[in-house]
């Protein structure tokens, strides 16, 4: 897969290059993104060479990790990165932010915009967000994203040699008001099937 670049009212979303290795860098010095993102510590700077310029590209050319680099829309440094990434299928979205750049929504609207992508140039039918029980920070951008809580996996996450729980959400496309490939039929709250949706008995 050839990488892409993505906008949104304040952002440009684009590959990283090996220009960005000093502001990656900086960035996983940070101690919140190395309790929760699975990167190495200490973080030194063949680690961020390593990401910027084998394990994205790497990603990218398997379809299998697109990561993009957050900059201002105008130009700026890295403000941090969202990737869509597929397991066994599944498409799960994954993202970190500089600490300066936190609480000013840009990881929300990042999110938005992968998401948007996954759907309509992936034609994924599901994006999942995973992040250990905990991680506050991720909760909240994923539910201002449309993320809806699915509740938590016990042990589903090996994290700094220890089996950790995991919270998961889904957003679907019909979450963003976008048409899905094939039909979906939702069950009512509790496994009761929605009114309306449930098959009739035969007599």
């Amino acid at each position: 897969m050839e990488p892409v670049t993505l906008t949104t009212e304040r952002l440009l979303l684009r590959p990283l290059t090996p220009d960005d290795v000093d502001d990656v860098l900086a960035a996983c010095q940070d101690p919140e993104i190395q309790r929760w993102v699975p990167i190495p510590v200490p973080y030194e700077r063949q680690h961020a060479e390593r990401f910027v310029e084998r394990m994205v590209p790497d990603g990218w050319r398997t379809a299998t990790i697109c990561t993009f680099g957050v900059v201002p829309r105008g130009g700026g440094p890295v403000m941090g990165a969202v990737n869509a990434h597929c397991q066994s299928g599944t498409w799960e979205i994954g993202y970190w932010t500089a600490r300066e750049h936190r609480g000013r929504g840009y990881t929300t609207e990042a999110a938005r915009a992968v998401a948007h992508w996954v759907f309509t140039a992936l034609g994924a039918q599901r994006l999942e967000w995973r992040a250990e029980v905990g991680n506050a920070g991720s909760r909240a951008v994923a539910e201002k994203a449309g993320f809806v809580m699915e509740g938590m996996l016990r042990a589903a996450l090996f994290h700094r040699d220890t089996l950790r729980d995991v919270w998961i959400g889904a957003l679907l496309p019909s979450d963003l008001g976008l048409p899905g490939v094939h039909p979906y039929l939702p069950s009512g709250e509790g496994g009761v099937p929605a009114a309306g949706l449930g098959v009739p008995a035969q007599t």
